[in-house]
Order: C-alpha cells, then structure tokens, then sequence
C-alpha cells in the first residue's frame, strides 16, 4: 500500500437488479422506466439516511453510509417500499434488487470507493434472493438490537475472491423484533401452535359458563331442561373457530407456493 493512500472504515450497500436481461430483453423501455423510479427511490432514501451514492454503473448501485444502522434501514425501507410498488404487476414485470451490505475498510480514490470492503457487499448482494438483504457478521453486531427487523443467520459464506468466509445473516423485514444467531426466525408453523393455547382457555371459560348454566337450569323449578340449547350453541362456535384456527395456516402455505 501506498504511504499517500486513503483508506477509512464505512458501510457499504452494493445493489442490483435481479434478472435485469430477462426485463430488457422483453420490454426495454418500459423496463428503463422502472430502473429510473427505482433509482429515484433510492437516491431520496439514501439521502434520508445521510448516505451518498458512490456509483451507478449499468443496473447497479453502490452507496457508503458513516452508520450502520442508518444503512440497513434505509435498505429495509427501499424494499419494502418497492415490494408495494411491484404487488400491483404481473410476476414477470417486477423489479425486484438484491442488497447486500458490509462494514469494512476501503480505499478512497477520489469519490469512488475500492477494496475487499467494497467485494465483500457486492459478493453478498450477488447471493441475496430477489427482493432480499444479506449483511456481514460485522454489520449484524452493531444493528441486532437497534432495529426493530428479523435476522436470520445463514452461516459462513465462502464468497468470490474473498480469503476466508463471511458470516452472513439475512434480513426478515416481515418480523418485528430482532434475534439472536442462535435464536433466528421462528419456524412457519410457531404461530400457528400459539393457537391451542388461545383455544383451550376459550373451552375452559365455555365449559365455567356451560357449567354455571347448568346450576341455574338445576336450581329452576321447572319441568323442561333448557340448559343444553345455548351449550350447543357455545359449542358449535367454538367448533368452527377451531376449524378456522387449524386450515388458515395450511391455507396460507398453498398459497404461497
């Protein structure tokens, strides 16, 4: 390294649009409109989030933010915000980038920004699904209890040209809370196990009432049992509450395949 060499330590978000030929080659016009937008939304919530684009080279985007919280908001927020954007189209006509970020040591070279810092988020970017957001190990250190997101570790990644692996750990924007390496998002089907609990308190105020309604109905002088009328009925709702509780998640995963 050179004694007149610029370096510094920052936050690097390396984006990109995924299957960006396949758009082109089916509607180019239309498809440079939506690079336009998109680019638009990012440059104004990089700005928010005091960043600075570094470059804009073909589909790609490069940005540095001082803040690592700062920079991995301001991705959470573009995605989400693009996600709104594309529901409306058809699959085929959707935009979708894939972000990857990394805090590390670059190189300066007037306003561009160079070195393994730099590779290390475009290697990620490169592995993050359409519409998704990798981070460094390093970056998930300084932001796993300042944002209210998901984290989900996916182990140590070899990356291109890279000595060594990167832990790496995907972002969950549909969670609120974020989570320990150990403790990463909860299985599909957790929410749905909360429901017998939910439920079986439910029985047990409905058995007390059944239970209370009985007692009157004994304590009452007349000859025609009433009791077991409004029972049925408690039970026929909490029948199909149950019913409700149990199909909705497989309902939910037909769905979404």
């Amino acid at each position: 390294m050179s004694a007149r060499d610029e370096r510094k330590l920052t936050t690097i978000l390396a984006a990109d649009v995924a299957g960006y030929g396949r758009l082109m080659g089916a509607d180019e016009s239309g498809t440079l409109a939506q690079l336009k937008t998109s680019r638009q939304l990012f440059a104004d919530e990089i700005a928010l989030h005091r960043g600075r684009i570094v470059n804009t080279a073909g589909d790609g985007l490069l940005a540095e933010f001082a803040s690592v919280v700062e920079a991995v908001d301001c991705a959470a927020t573009v995605q989400r915000a693009l996600a709104e954007r594309n529901a409306p189209l058809p699959e085929a006509r959707r935009m979708l980038f894939r972000i990857g970020i990394n805090l590390g040591d670059v190189l300066i070279d007037g306003s561009d920004l160079l070195g393994e810092g730099v590779n290390v988020a475009a290697r990620l970017q490169a592995l993050a699904e359409p519409g998704g957001i990798l981070i460094s190990g390093a970056v998930f250190e300084q932001v796993k209890d300042k944002l209210a997101l998901g984290f989900e570790y996916l182990g140590r990644q070899a990356v291109k040209n890279i000595a060594g692996e990167v832990p790496t750990y995907r972002i969950v924007l549909a969670s609120k809370k974020p989570t320990a390496p150990d403790a990463v998002e909860a299985p599909a089907g957790s929410a749905a196990r909360a429901g017998p609990i939910a439920l079986s308190r439910g029985v047990a105020y409905s058995l007390a009432l059944i239970g209370l309604l009985f007692v009157i109905d004994l304590l009452d002088r007349s000859v025609t049992w009433w009791f077991q009328w409004p029972a049925l009925g408690i039970g026929f709702i909490y029948v199909m509450r149950a019913l409700r509780r149990y199909t909705a998640p497989r309902e939910a995963r037909r769905r979404s395949d």
